[in-house]
């Protein structure tokens, strides 16, 4: 009796010795995954950082620019009021001294394009912010990384951040941004229209007293965080049916916008 009892209490001991093996090798796993996922995270910003031509003494200022409500309550909407006031401050600024002769009006315009939220994530898509950002789950699935508000966002943030890194250096964030706009400010011109391809058409149509462009979408491609939108667009009086594709619905949306712009150029009797 006392013989089964021992092995019974053996066995019991033993079976105990393994869960708690295979516990710690899962906690130790999955420290290891976080650790990881922490390198990436400080390779990518250091990545980020050679890009934007800036290396900053407090890192944590460009992690909070990068982080998103979602993710945790140091997120970066402080850091994108400042950032967004010292923006629209450079660029106009800098339309005001290359171009002289421009009315006020003309200036607005311009600096409209130049700040405006799709300008910005196309800045931030060649520096690959998207791939910094700190999301929280819900985001992360719908593509947050992608969506032209939050990659504006993060780069209005980042140079909030900067400024207030640099003991709020005015000439060094001047520098870096217009480093930055160069090639969009080289390519203004005040007597082409500014407008996006959906504000023109819209407003080609309205001037003909014609309905609104009546967009639908066609079909959504790809996985949540790396989806493909395909959108069509139909106008009164042509019998086409028009279509554009793009990595968010307002991006298919301009372009199929385009496309309708482009017909009508070539088609002047409609």
């Amino acid at each position: 009796m006392l013989l089964r009892l021992c092995i019974l209490m053996g066995s019991y001991f033993l079976v105990a010795i393994g869960f708690w093996v295979v516990i710690g090798w899962a906690l130790f796993a999955m420290q290891g995954k976080e650790m990881t996922t922490d390198m990436n995270f400080i390779y990518r910003i250091q990545h980020l950082e050679q890009t934007l031509g800036y290396a900053f003494q407090n890192i944590a200022l460009l992690e909070q620019a990068l982080t998103h409500r979602s993710y945790g309550p140091h997120h970066n909407e402080r850091l994108e009021f400042l950032g967004d006031s010292i923006l629209g401050m450079i660029i106009a600024k800098e339309l005001f001294a290359l171009f002289p002769d421009s009315p006020e009006g003309d200036l607005t315009r311009m600096r409209s394009v130049l700040v405006r939220e799709t300008t910005l994530a196309e800045l931030a898509r060649e520096f690959k912010i998207g791939d910094c950002l700190l999301l929280g789950p819900g985001e992360l699935k719908s593509g947050g990384s992608r969506r032209d508000s939050l990659l504006a966002d993060a780069v209005e943030s980042i140079i909030g951040a900067i400024f207030i890194d640099s003991n709020e250096h005015f000439e060094i964030v001047r520098h870096l941004v217009l480093k930055w706009f160069d090639k969009r400010l080289q390519a203004i011109n005040p007597n082409v229209s500014q407008k996006d391809p959906k504000s023109a058409l819209q407003e080609l149509l309205q001037s003909q007293h014609k309905e609104l462009p009546v967009y639908r979408i066609e079909n959504i491609v790809g996985s949540d965080n790396n989806q493909v939108f395909e959108v069509s667009v139909t106008v009164q009086d042509i019998k086409m049916v028009f279509k554009g594709k793009g990595s968010s619905r307002r991006r298919a949306e301009q372009k199929a916008a385009s496309s309708v712009l482009d017909y009508l150029a070539n088609n002047t009797n409609q």
